[in-house]
This record gives C-alpha cells, sequence and structure tokens, in this order.
C-alpha cells in the first residue's frame, strides 16, 4: 500500500473529530485524565501534525487550507478550531497537575500489575513514568510553538486568557520533564562474573571467544565512552568507582521512572516539590528509546528557530543531550560489538537486567542504532546490515509473513504485548507491569526514518518496500465501526484466526499517535530532493550535449512557411534543455526525461525535412 501521507493525515484526523469532539467542543470522555501519557498522545494526533507541516497549520486560521477545514468540520469552523485545541491543552494542563500545582506525569491505566488477583494502589497509578516525560516534552513544545503564532491572530479575550495561562503551565510542565528525565537517567555497573555481567558476555560475542577476550575488546571499545561518563556527569561515587575499574562492565539509559535517591535538580523555575524515585537504578530498552526519541525534539531546527527554550530550560537540554549522545555510542557500539557479526542480528535480543527475550527488544536496540546513524555519518554498510534486520524483525513479526497455528508472537507483538517488569514498583504496591504491544507502529517508525537516512537507492528501495508493507498492515488494524472508528487498534484485522484478547480501553492512543508521527516523517521523507544517480547524471548530461548540438543544427535550417509555428516549437524546445540543464545535478532522471522529449522533437522535424526532400 503506497503511503500517502497528506490523505492519509486527513483520514487521521477526521476520525480524531469523529470521536473527540460533540458540538464543536473537545471531550475527553470516560478514559480521559486517567493516564497523563494517553492525553498527551491524544492532543498530539492533532498538534504534531499541525506544527510540523505547513499544510496543516490551524495557528492562523487565515492560511487553513479546505481539505483540512473539511475534515475536522465536526470539530468546528477554522476560527474554533485553534481556540478549541488551546481549551484541550488547558485542561489537560490542569487535569495532569498534583495537589501542590506541581506538573504529574502519572502512567495511571498504562500500568498493570504482575498479578492479575491484586489491584495496583492509587499511589502507584500516580507514579510519573518515562514515557509520559518524554511525551511531555514533545506535547509542550507543539504547544508553545502553536501558542506563538495563534496569540498573534486571535482577538477573544477569553481566549487570549486561556492562553497566557496554558503558556506559564506548559512552560513549568516541559521543565518538570526535562528534569524528571534527567532523574531518570542511570548507570549500571556490574561484575563480569554477576549474573548480568554473564548474559551481556553471551549477548556480545555468543561463545565464539572466551569471557577475558570479550572483556579486552569491551575495554577498548569503551573506554573513551567510560572517561566521558566520569567527567561529564554527576553520578554517585559508588558508579564513578566502578567505570573507573575497567575489570567491570556497565550499561547506561533510563528507568521506568525517576530512580530511587536521584539527587533534585537545581533550577529557579517554579515547578513544585520533586518527588523521591522508586525505580531502581536499571536501564530499559524500551524507556531508553521513548527518552531518546523525546530529547532529539528539544534541539530540533523548529525549537531553536522559535526560540522556544528559556535559559534554564535551554541548560537543562544541554545536559540533556550529553545524555543523550552518551547513550546512543553505547547502544550503538554494543549492537555492532563485532564487525564479522553484529550482536543485533542475532534476534531475538536478550535483556541483561530482566533476563527477557523478544523481538521487541532487538526492533529497541535496531531503534537506537538508527538514532546514532541519524546523528552521524553512516557507512553504507551500516545501512545495509541494518535493513536486514529490520526486514528480518518484520518476518518475525509476522507482518510480511503468515501467522502460524496459535502463533505466540501475534500474542506477544501485537495483542497483549511484551510485560516488562516495572523494578522498584513493588516499594508502593504490588510489583507492576509495562505492556508494549506496538512492535508494528514502531518497526514503521524505524523504517520510514533509515529511508529518509539512506541515500543508496538499493537500500533506499528495500527500505521503502517494507514501509509500504508494514503500513498496509497497520492500516487494516484501524477499528471498523463504534467508539474510535478510524482509529487503533483493531489487531484481528490483521490476524482473524488468532485468538485476540479484547482490549479494556477502546482506542489506543499510543498506536494511533504513532501512526500520526510517521506520516509526519514520511511527509518529511518525500520533501527530500531524490537519490541521485551518478551514472543517470552522466547518461542525462550526455543526451543534453547532443541535444544542444542537434538543436544548434536545426536552427540553421530555412524556416517552413508556417505562421511561425516552427519557431514556436524551436523556442519551447529551447525552454525543455535550459530546464534540463538546471535540473541535471539534483534530479537527472527528470533531466533525462525532458531531454529525450526535445530529441524525439527535433527527430520528428529532421524526418519530416527528409521526407521533402526525397518529394522533391
Amino acid at each position: 500500500m503506497q503511503i500517502k501521507p497528506r490523505q492519509h493525515l486527513l483520514d487521521i484526523w477526521q476520525a480524531m473529530a469523529h470521536h473527540s469532539f460533540h458540538d464543536g467542543e473537545w471531550v475527553w470522555g470516560e478514559w480521559g485524565g486517567e493516564s497523563s501519557v494517553a492525553d498527551a498522545e491524544r492532543l498530539l494526533c492533532l498538534l504534531y501534525p499541525a506544527t510540523e507541516i505547513p499544510a496543516f497549520r490551524l495557528d492562523d486560521p487565515d492560511t487553513t487550507q479546505e481539505d483540512v477545514q473539511q475534515a475536522l468540520r465536526r470539530a468546528g469552523g477554522r476560527l474554533d478550531v485553534p481556540a478549541n485545541l488551546v481549551t484541550a491543552a488547558a485542561q489537560f494542563m490542569r487535569t495532569h497537575t498534583d495537589d501542590d500545582k506541581s506538573p504529574s506525569f502519572a502512567g495511571g491505566y498504562y500500568f498493570r500489575s504482575e498479578d492479575k488477583a491484586k489491584e495496583l494502589t492509587e499511589e502507584q497509578r500516580r507514579l510519573g513514568v518515562t514515557d509520559s516525560f518524554s511525551m511531555s516534552i514533545t506535547l509542550c513544545l507543539a504547544t508553545l510553538g502553536f501558542l506563538k503564532v495563534y496569540e498573534t491572530r486571535t482577538r477573544r479575550s477569553d481566549i487570549r486568557e486561556t492562553i497566557a495561562e496554558l503558556r506559564s503551565a506548559t512552560s513549568n510542565r516541559l521543565t518538570a520533564a526535562m528534569v524528571s528525565l534527567l532523574r531518570s537517567f542511570t548507570v549500571n555497573v556490574f561484575d563480569t562474573d554477576s549474573s548480568q555481567g554473564r548474559t551481556l558476555t553471551e549477548l556480545l560475542d555468543r561463545g565464539r571467544l572466551s569471557q577475558r577476550q570479550v572483556l579486552n575488546t569491551f575495554q577498548n571499545r569503551f573506554r573513551p565512552l567510560r572517561a566521558a561518563l566520569v567527567e561529564s556527569l554527576f553520578l554517585g561515587i559508588d558508579i564513578q568507582e566502578g567505570l573507573r575499574d575497567e575489570n567491570g562492565l556497565f550499561d547506561c539509559g533510563w528507568a521506568w521512572s525517576l530512580v530511587k535517591d536521584a539527587p533534585e535538580i537545581d533550577t529557579d523555575e517554579p515547578i513544585g516539590a520533586q518527588p523521591e524515585g522508586v525505580a531502581d537504578p536499571a536501564p530499559h530498552l524500551y524507556f531508553t528509546v521513548v527518552a531518546l526519541d523525546g530529547i532529539q525534539d528539544l534541539f530540533s531546527d523548529r525549537t531553536l528557530t522559535l526560540g522556544l527554550l528559556n535559559t534554564e530550560q535551554q541548560k537543562l537540554a544541554e545536559a540533556l543531550r550529553l545524555r543523550w549522545e552518551l547513550t546512543q555510542q553505547y547502544w550503538s557500539g554494543i549492537a555492532r560489538f563485532h564487525a564479522d557479526r553484529w550482536p543485533l542480528e542475532d534476534i531475538p535480543w536478550r535483556t541483561t537486567g530482566q533476563k527477557l527475550e523478544s523481538e521487541y527488544f532487538s526492533l529497541s536496540v535496531a531503534a537506537i542504532l538508527v538514532h546514532d546513524l541519524m546523528r552521524r555519518r553512516a557507512t553504507d554498510d551500516d545501512l545495509t546490515r541494518t535493513v536486514s534486520v529490520m526486514e528480518r524483525l518484520a518476518e518475525r513479526g509476522r507482518i510480511t509473513s503468515r501467522m502460524t497455528r496459535d502463533d505466540p508472537l501475534v500474542h506477544q507483538l501485537h495483542n497483549v504485548g511484551v510485560a516488562l517488569p516495572l523494578q522498584g514498583s513493588e516499594r508502593a504496591g504490588p510489583p507492576m507491569t509495562w505492556s508494549m504491544n506496538d512492535f508494528s507502529a514502531q518497526l514503521l517508525k524505524r523504517t520510514i526514518q533509515l529511508c529518509a537516512l539512506s541515500r543508496n537507492l538499493a537500500s533506499h528501495d528495500r527500505l521503502l518496500r517494507l514501509a509500504e508493507d508494514t503500513f498496509d498492515h497497520l492500516w487494516r488494524r484501524r477499528i471498523p465501526d463504534g467508539e474510535g472508528v478510524g482509529l487503533w487498534d483493531n489487531v484481528h484485522a490483521a490476524y482473524p484466526e488468532a485468538d485476540i484478547e479484547e482490549r479494556q480501553v477502546p482506542v489506543s492512543w499510543s498506536i494511533t499517535e504513532r501512526v500520526t508521527e510517521v506520516m509526519v516523517q514520511a511527509h518529511q521523507m518525500y520533501r527530500q530532493p531524490p537519490i541521485r544517480s551518478l551514472e543517470l547524471t552522466e547518461l542525462a548530461r550526455a543526451l543534453i550535449s547532443e541535444s544542444d548540438h542537434l538543436l544548434g543544427n536545426e536552427q540553421m535550417e530555412p524556416a517552413p512557411m508556417d505562421d511561425g509555428r516552427h519557431g514556436m516549437e524551436l523556442r519551447n524546445m529551447e525552454v525543455k534543455l535550459r530546464r534540463a540543464r538546471s535540473l541535471v545535478d539534483e534530479q537527472p532522471g527528470t533531466a533525462y526525461a525532458l531531454t529525450l522529449e526535445v530529441l524525439g522533437q527535433l527527430d520528428t522535424l529532421a524526418r519530416a525535412r527528409e521526407a521533402a526532400d526525397r518529394g522533391v
């Protein structure tokens, strides 16, 4: 299925308007307010495209395009829609605020009890989660950018008051989210003889070398990174000493929530009291990927151009950027530990802390590798091998291959999802888990990112085909009727023979938001210049040279008595050749096609002249 970002986004927006608006007003519904993650994802389905794609802008009603107005007609007229979004965002900020007026990042119903017979406590459901920290950064930046334009376009006094309140609350939430991400970052140091050390050693070499050889390679590969972690970050004494001991191993990334005993971050921003952490100091692959996705928005071109961060937030952003870069370097090095066979290519990946195996974790490591490849200049070999990993994950994940009878992967990756134990949650009640069932959406997201990065024709073509196959799979999973029609997630539509467990919540905002985000990325990918072919460029230049010569020769022939049509035809050829010369470096294929037209026209004139000469 071809990916058509504009049309598919309009379809999603129409479904959003049908679900979330009633009589032109935003309606949160039964599940609104129960999870800060879900509510942020829901708002981003509208705000993210509206602030990233000029054709979908809603902050200036005079520029709202007709098809956008038509898709959102249930949300009101072109003057009403931005005001309704401001009102909905203000409601979000008020709802997800603690009693002391500090921002709340509660996971809510996204948290699950490991023991189905035991209910989670209210205190557990109010715990902040890294997914919310990261999602809040993206939401707050989108909201601040939206307000920056819209406040200059509206004259409604009530909306202006709401904008002032919303801007202050959004800025505070952004600062609190950045502080929380700093306090949930962790470095975990462990011995080679520990259970975690043995798991990492086996993962890195699969038994081909001795433990000592693996350790020596690890020391050499990560010595500069160890030094950077010790010198650049304010870590505990025990962690610093552990990192200086090169006979030990380590990993780094983000825990599922604020780390227990994590020190408070000094800030002058009015974010309220910083809560105590409960999470064990152990990085989780899933939450590390989520954090990396949000942090990169802090130094995007849009954030810098609009000046969305104040001075204090810029300092926090620099601290997060350092952790963002170090984490990518670590996991990219782990994924490509051996040049002859990457650990990433041994699917499924096994986590060292929880000792869980799943294709989802392989995808998470691949996602960090994609981040790293986007950050630095990726080699063709790195891209080609990563493409092969993505293709294998799609096949193993039953996206490009058929399911087997009673296929467990359908249940694990698409329906209930991989249950990730949240270590430390038992301090507040029954042990909790986090369900990861967005495998298809995450695979599509990383495939599009790689597609935008690749400048190799063969790899780009493979990635585009994989993206279209994955998108076709996801598009079939839209809800066909009832509440949430046109949104996600109806897993049974893609796997009609599978025994699908009915969802408690009718709409999956996590998958809906990720598909929306992918459409934005696909739009940006198509806006890039096409990949240049050196061979095609040389051929186009040769054709232009031949056309120039033949056109010059034709212009020396006597003009026929045809009321100037011959002269107009020659001038038209000149225009086409001028256009071809201007495009030959960026779009050699187009230049080639234009020149072929000119050659065909010149040949037609030459044959007509030859026929006339023979007649004479």
